[in-house]
């Protein structure tokens, strides 16, 4: 063994096979790659390669045993990549893009969470590194090794040679991999995690370079769709609003199963639940989706505040903070007089919040610095949900009426911390310590919903005002899904996986009846939904949504991976399901023209994005924000 690996090719081989073979386990340990088949299987089995050839056959054109340290250097590079991947996937169920790398400053938010995804078995991970730096230090044999330049031409060529063959077998499994997909998980299955963080960079690269080009022509195709796409308001709603006060509050990772489970015999979310049931004329849609990506609460804010879909890598709050918008509260603002505020537990970059609510227009953002953060008011991110709300009562009495506010809440997010004095619920007893905390953080922040309505009423805002209540993304991943078939005694399918992206959305409206609506919407209806209910027509405003209370309401939900869901029919990753009953259906017309449907909606609102369209879309009667205009101080904000 020892005078193989000195040969001149058989270090090079080890550190191949090695990365090899630990990248294939980490695909069958760590993600969820949905492989079906034995040409996935064999495709997933052979990807690594490529990659792995052809930068190490790159490291023997260096001199002698240096050749054998560059090796070792690109495996370290590629062990990173791996290992940085796998953490994010624990945590965010998806893998690493450029853009994510922009959103560093919100990392130091979220180190309980991240460093509560490791596990005692990572260490496996950096193995075969330590038996490269080991035979390169103390095996002599190895240090003399002179490599040939043929060896390294040759080595290039053959990983060519395997990628080539990879990406005509991938073809064959799924035709246009590359230039009509939007879900990161079908690249990595089919072509590998190194030759995806490729792909991943050209194609920032190309998406960046869009807005350079762009003119007003590249609107006329999103302008045409959202124009066809509009939906006539109820007659009996549109204005029912009008004047009155808006209070949108923020279910942090709040999932619409939690609504009406009992834990041990006992109500997770009484509260909520009475609501949903419609307590206090609220009107509960049970088929409400959350749409978001990569950046979870960010394309949350973005997709109710525009109506545009959230990017399929990295988050727009991040990304495109200098974009123009035509955004919820600048529209209330110029055509009703609304002031606008946002009431956040966190400090105010996170999510680059601080520039891009001068683009959305939003005159006053209370963040932390306008709260008190003592050590016993705050757990994991930030701010808890009791006092955040007890004191955002006076900040929502300071605000010149009527006025648009939304608060958005910490208490209930991942890893699902809750200190002993605060938690009035027992734990799950799934064995997985995410899914059982969930249930304690839910109950917490249902408490902290109900002290608040409590403080609307005596405050005097309650009656003329219209509350809204949504869930902004899933709280519990796919990677705990042992856990979650325990929880809701099913297996979980990838059509149940679909089903679980429910999120509550609640809306009361001052003198309208309530009760539940099983009408299927996501968060893209919100903003028309809420304009109509002002009496202000979307129509010509560019959104991607339709009026939730609408006769022509489109019931196409889609996601950001482009699956989608409508009252009949599941699509997930291309696999088609009744809606109904789970049943697996085979592809037919009505499901690809759905499926044409939904790749159109979220290019047209990528492009929207990726080119800022919108700085060329002139809207009688609305003028373009000027962030100049706004500045956020320490005592709340100003403008």
């Amino acid at each position: 063994m020892k005078k193989y690996i000195s040969s001149k090719g058989g270090f090079f081989l080890l550190a191949v096979v090695l990365l090899w073979v630990k990248t294939y386990l980490s695909y069958k340990v760590e993600f969820n790659l949905g492989v079906k088949g034995a040409m996935q299987e064999l495709l997933l089995f052979i990807n690594p390669l490529s990659a792995a050839i052809i930068l190490f056959g790159i490291a023997l054109f260096a001199k002698g045993k240096r050749a054998c340290w560059w090796i070792l250097i690109f495996s370290t590079l590629m062990t990173v990549v791996l290992y940085s991947n796998i953490m994010f996937y624990r945590f965010f169920d998806d893998f690493l893009t450029l853009p994510n790398l922009l959103q560093t400053d919100n990392v130091s938010n979220m180190t309980d969470g991240i460093f509560s995804t490791m596990n005692g078995y990572d260490f496996l991970y950096f193995v075969d590194l330590a038996i490269l730096l080991t035979l390169l230090i103390r095996n002599k044999a190895v240090q003399e090794i002179r490599f040939r330049k043929s060896l390294a031409s040759t080595a290039i060529i053959a990983g060519l040679v395997v990628f080539f063959v990879n990406l005509t077998l991938a073809e064959i499994d799924r035709p246009q991999l590359l230039t009509r997909t939007f879900d990161r998980n079908y690249i990595v299955k089919y072509l590998g995690l190194y030759n995806y963080t490729v792909y991943d960079g050209i194609q920032t690269a190309q998406m960046e370079s869009q807005r350079a080009y762009a003119s007003s022509d590249d609107l006329t195709n999103a302008k045409h769709y959202t124009s066809s796409h509009y939906a006539d308001p109820n007659e009996e709603l549109f204005g029912a609003g009008k004047g009155k006060n808006i209070i949108k509050i923020h279910l942090e990772s709040f999932q619409s199963f939690l609504l009406d489970y009992e834990l041990n015999g006992e109500e997770v979310t009484p509260f909520l639940n009475s609501l949903a049931h419609g307590g206090e004329d609220m009107t509960y849609f049970d088929n409400f989706f959350h749409q978001t990506g990569q950046g979870k609460t960010a394309d949350a804010e973005l997709t109710l505040d525009n109506s545009i879909f959230g990017l399929p890598t990295g988050s727009a709050f991040v990304t495109k903070g200098q974009n123009t918008y035509q955004s919820l509260p600048a529209i209330l603002n110029q055509e009703e007089g609304y002031t606008s505020a946002v009431l956040h537990g966190d400090y105010k970059s996170f999510w680059n919040r601080d520039q891009i609510y001068k683009q959305f227009g939003i005159d006053h953002f209370f963040d932390a610095s306008s709260y008190n953060m003592d050590d016993e008011s705050l757990v994991n991110l930030g701010l808890k949900d009791k006092p955040f709300f007890e004191e955002s009562i006076s900040m929502l009495e300071s605000l010149d009426e009527p006025f648009y506010s939304h608060l958005i809440t910490l208490t209930n997010h991942y890893p699902f911390i809750l200190n002993e004095e605060d938690a009035s619920l027992e734990r799950g007893t799934t064995g997985d310590k995410t899914v059982d905390g969930y249930f304690q953080t839910a109950r917490y922040l249902d408490e902290a919903v109900e002290e608040f309505f409590t403080e609307l009423k005596e405050s005097g805002l309650y009656d003329d005002s219209i509350i809204m209540i949504y869930g902004d993304h899933q709280g519990i991943s796919e990677n705990h899904n042992r856990a979650m078939a325990e929880v809701l005694d099913t297996e979980i399918t990838p059509y149940q996986n679909a089903q679980n992206q429910r999120v509550p959305l609640m809306i009361r409206v001052p003198g309208e009846e309530g009760g539940v609506d099983h009408t299927y919407g996501g968060e893209i209806d919100v903003m028309p939904t809420l304009l109509h209910l002002q009496g202000i027509d979307a129509q010509k405003y560019l959104m991607f949504g339709t009026d939730l209370f609408s006769d022509e309401h489109d019931e196409t939900v889609a996601f950001r991976d482009g699956s989608y869901i409508t009252p009949e029919y599941t699509n997930v990753q291309g696999s088609i399901y009744d809606t109904v009953s789970g049943e697996e259906l085979e592809a037919n017309k009505e499901t690809d023209r759905l499926k044409e449907k939904v790749d159109e909606q979220l290019q047209l609102s990528d492009e929207v994005l990726y080119q800022d369209l919108l700085r060329f879309h002139d809207v009688n009667g609305f003028e373009p924000v000027n962030p100049k205009d706004y500045f956020y101080g320490e005592e709340g904000s100003l403008k």
